[in-house]
C-alpha cells in the first residue's frame, strides 16, 4: 500500500528582481524579503527576457530592475526588459546605484514606473511597491489641471532663476522657492505658477515627480490659439498648492518659441497667479530679453569657481551691449562658504569686487539630502525641512512675500 505525504503549498511568485548579480544588492534582498516574504524570485538580465514569454509571467505584479554603473553598457538590454515587462502589464521599479542621469532618464522614458536609489533609503522600497500596487488597483484619474478664469488681472510678480553655469542649483532654487511661496500664508495662500522654460534639459518635472505630457509641446507649437483654458490644460497641480508647466516630453530646439510666444505665456500666467517663477535655460536665446524685461527679480545663480566668474562677466557684457536692464539682476551664490570660513568668504568678496557685482543671496551647501530630495521628487520642505539650504530659501520666499504685501498696502 502506497501513501503520499501532502505537499505544502508554495507561495505564488508575484515579483522578481532582475540584475547582473543580486548579491551585489544585499539591501535589496533584505527589503524584498521584508515586503514579500517568499513570494519573489530572482533573474539575470538574459533570463528575464526568456521568462516574460512563459505562462508564469502572467501572475507577476512587478519587477525590480537593479543596476549600477557597470551595467550602463547594457542599456539596450535594460530598455528591452522594461519594454517587454510593460507589454505584459508588469510594473517596473528601477533600483540604481551610481548611474548617470542620462541613463536614468532614458530608462524612465521607456516606462519604468518607480525609481529608488541604492543603497535603499529606509522603507523606500516598500513605499514604491505600495505605489505601484495602488496604481494597479485604482482607476486612472483625470489629469489634475487647474481651471483658469478668463479675464483675470492679478498682475502677478515674475521671478526668474537663471543658472550661469551647469550645476549651480538654479532648478533647485526655482522649485523650492515656488513651493515656499505657495505655502507662505496658511490663511490666505497665494497662487503660484512654476514655468520650466528649459525646453531641452528642464528638470522641474523630475524634481517634483510629475509626468511630462505632449500637451505642453502642442501648446508651445500653437500659441496663436492659446487662451486661459489651453494654458490651464498644459499645467499640472502639485499637492493642490502649486501649478507647474513642465518641460516638453522630447528635447526641442530653444528657438521653437519666439519672443511673442513667451510674452503671451508670461502675460497669461501673471494675470492668473500671484507669483510666476520661471526656470530659464542657461543658454541665452532670442526670447531671453523678453523674460528679463518682464521680470520683477532676475536671480542669477553662480558658485565660487572660475567658470562661474567667467560666465558672469560674459553674461553681464552681453546684457550691457544690448542696453538691457542689468539692474534687475540679483546674484545668488550657491554652496556659499560657512560663516566661520573666513578665507573662502574673502574669496567671495574679491570675486564680487573683480566682477563689479553684489552677491545679494548666499545659499549654503545642502549636501547629499538635496540630491536625494530631487531624485525622490520632493520639495526640501517635505524631505529635508531642517536643511540649512531649505531654511535660507524659506527666508527668501518670506521676504519676497512680505515685500509684495507691503507694496499692495501702499497701493
Amino acid at each position: 500500500m502506497s501513501s503520499s505525504m501532502p505537499q505544502p503549498e508554495t507561495a505564488p511568485i508575484v515579483a522578481c528582481t532582475i540584475s547582473r548579480d543580486v548579491q551585489n544588492f544585499d539591501l535589496l534582498i533584505e527589503d524584498m524579503e521584508d515586503a514579500l516574504g517568499e513570494s519573489w524570485g530572482d533573474l539575470g538580465f538574459a533570463e528575464a527576457l526568456a521568462f516574460f514569454g512563459q505562462p508564469e509571467a502572467e501572475g507577476m505584479e512587478f519587477v525590480a530592475l537593479a543596476m549600477d554603473e557597470t551595467d550602463e553598457d547594457n542599456l539596450v538590454l535594460m530598455t528591452e526588459i522594461i519594454t517587454q515587462a510593460k507589454a505584459r502589464d508588469i510594473k517596473v521599479i528601477l533600483i540604481a546605484e551610481d548611474v548617470t542621469p542620462a541613463a536614468l532618464h532614458s530608462l524612465l522614458r521607456q516606462g519604468a514606473d518607480e525609481f529608488v536609489p541604492y543603497p535603499l533609503p529606509e522603507g523606500e522600497l516598500a513605499q514604491a511597491i505600495n505605489r505601484v500596487r495602488a496604481v494597479e488597483e485604482a482607476p486612472t484619474p483625470a489629469v489634475n489641471a487647474p481651471q483658469l478664469k478668463a479675464g483675470a488681472q492679478k498682475d502677478g510678480a515674475l521671478i526668474v532663476v537663471h543658472g550661469l553655469a551647469g550645476g549651480t542649483g538654479a532648478t533647485t532654487l526655482a522649485v523650492n522657492l515656488a513651493w515656499e511661496l505657495a505655502c507662505a500664508d496658511k490663511d490666505d495662500a497665494p497662487s503660484v505658477c512654476l514655468l520650466d522654460l528649459d525646453l531641452q534639459f528642464g528638470a522641474v518635472a523630475t524634481f517634483l515627480d510629475l509626468p511630462r505630457r505632449e500637451v505642453v509641446y502642442e501648446m508651445l507649437a500653437d500659441t496663436e490659439t492659446m487662451d486661459e483654458e489651453i494654458f490651464g490644460q498644459a499645467l499640472l497641480t502639485y499637492e493642490d498648492k502649486l501649478q507647474v508647466l513642465t518641460a516638453p516630453t522630447d528635447m526641442l530646439p530653444l528657438d521653437l518659441v519666439t519672443s511673442e510666444d513667451i510674452t503671451k505665456i508670461l502675460d497669461i500666467a501673471r494675470n492668473q497667479f500671484d507669483y510666476v517663477i520661471v526656470d530659464m535655460p542657461s543658454t541665452l536665446v532670442q526670447w531671453s530679453e523678453t523674460v528679463l524685461n518682464s521680470a520683477h527679480v532676475y536671480f542669477a545663480m553662480l558658485e565660487l569657481d572660475m567658470r562661474s566668474a567667467q560666465n558672469t562677466l560674459r553674461f553681464k557684457r552681453a546684457l550691457q551691449s544690448e542696453d538691457l536692464p542689468v539692474e534687475k539682476l540679483r546674484y545668488v551664490m550657491n554652496r556659499a562658504p560657512k560663516f566661520t570660513d573666513l578665507n573662502a568668504k574673502g574669496r567671495v568678496k574679491r570675486m564680487a569686487e573683480s566682477l563689479s557685482i553684489s552677491i545679494d543671496v548666499n545659499l549654503p551647501d545642502g549636501g547629499k539630502p538635496i540630491t536625494q530630495a530631487n531624485d525622490h521628487g520632493l520639495p526640501l520642505a517635505n524631505s529635508a525641512p531642517k536643511s540649512p539650504l531649505r531654511r535660507e530659501i524659506a527666508k527668501l520666499a518670506a521676504s519676497i512675500h512680505d515685500l509684495k504685501g507691503d507694496q499692495a498696502k501702499a497701493a
